[in-house]
C-alpha cells in the first residue's frame, strides 16, 4: 500500500480545451498499471475539444452540471453521483453547461503502443449550443 500526495492543480492545455479547465491528476500508472485518473473541473462553458480513446473512458460527475456529447448528436446532462462510459473509439466530447460548473473524475487505461488519447478538433459554438440545448 502507499500513500500518494495530491498533485498540484494545473491548467489544461488550449490546444486541447475550450474555456477554463483545471486538473489535478490523481495517477498515472506504476510499471504495473496502466490506470489513468485524474479529477477535471470545467468552468461554465469550457469543455474538450473532440476526441476518443483506444480503450474507452469512464467519467463519473462529483459536482455541478456538464455535458457529454458524441459525433452522431447523443447528449448526456450528467449531474453529481452520474457516470457515463465512452467506449473505445468514439468520438466525444464533455465539459460544463453554459450556466454551470461541472466536475469529474476521468479514467482511463493508457496503451503501451499508442496513445490512450486522440485528440481532434475543437467544439464549435453551434455544436456546444446545439448540445446544451438537447441535453
Amino acid at each position: 500500500m502507499e500513500l500518494r500526495p495530491a498533485a498540484a492543480t494545473v491548467k489544461t492545455p488550449a490546444k486541447n480545451f475550450t474555456g477554463d479547465v483545471y486538473m489535478n491528476p490523481l495517477f498515472t500508472g506504476d510499471g504495473t498499471s496502466r490506470l489513468v485518473t485524474a479529477l477535471v473541473r470545467f468552468t461554465p462553458g469550457a469543455r474538450t475539444h473532440w476526441h476518443s480513446h483506444t480503450n474507452g473512458q469512464l467519467l463519473h460527475c462529483t459536482d455541478g452540471i456538464g455535458l457529454v456529447a458524441t459525433r452522431d448528436g447523443t447528449v448526456i446532462r450528467m449531474r453529481a453521483g452520474d457516470t457515463v462510459w465512452t467506449p473505445a473509439g468514439e468520438e466525444h466530447w464533455h465539459g460544463g453547461t453554459a450556466d454551470n460548473m461541472m466536475c469529474h473524475y476521468a479514467i482511463l487505461n493508457e496503451t503501451p503502443a499508442a496513445d490512450a488519447t486522440t485528440w481532434l478538433e475543437p467544439v464549435s459554438d453551434e455544436q456546444y449550443n446545439a448540445a446544451n440545448r438537447a441535453g
